[in-house]
């Protein structure tokens, strides 16, 4: 009997970086911020995946928060623009992890 294979979400969520050699991330740097959208058959699976693509990637992941699946957001109230969306639907699609959007940060008492 073939196996049923579970169904695969996507999650958004926010990773927090440090630093690390080979990183990429701008000079002067103390970190980033990274809001991603993942896919996988739960959070807990999403989360894994994310982390070990971010370390492949010569990135420090340092904290994840998660905020859901495109119905549970939508269900908090939020707001999800189309670009958003889309990039779930390619996140599903390819059964990956897609970086929407860094912000790195900067130690505002330094420069």
């Amino acid at each position: 009997m073939a196996k049923e294979k579970k169904k695969q979400h996507v999650y958004t969520l926010v990773v927090e970086v440090g630093r690390k050699d080979g990183d990429g991330l701008p000079k002067g740097a103390t970190g980033a911020g990274l809001m991603l959208y993942a896919s996988g058959v739960d959070e807990a699976e999403a989360v894994r995946e994310s982390v070990a693509v971010l370390k492949q990637a010569d990135l420090a992941p340092l904290d994840v928060q998660g905020y859901g699946t495109l119905d549970e957001r939508r269900e908090m109230g939020h707001e999800i623009p189309e670009d958003e969306i889309a990039l779930m639907q390619r996140a599903a699609e390819e059964n990956a992890v897609i970086v929407a959007q860094m912000t790195p940060y900067f130690d505002k008492d330094k420069g």
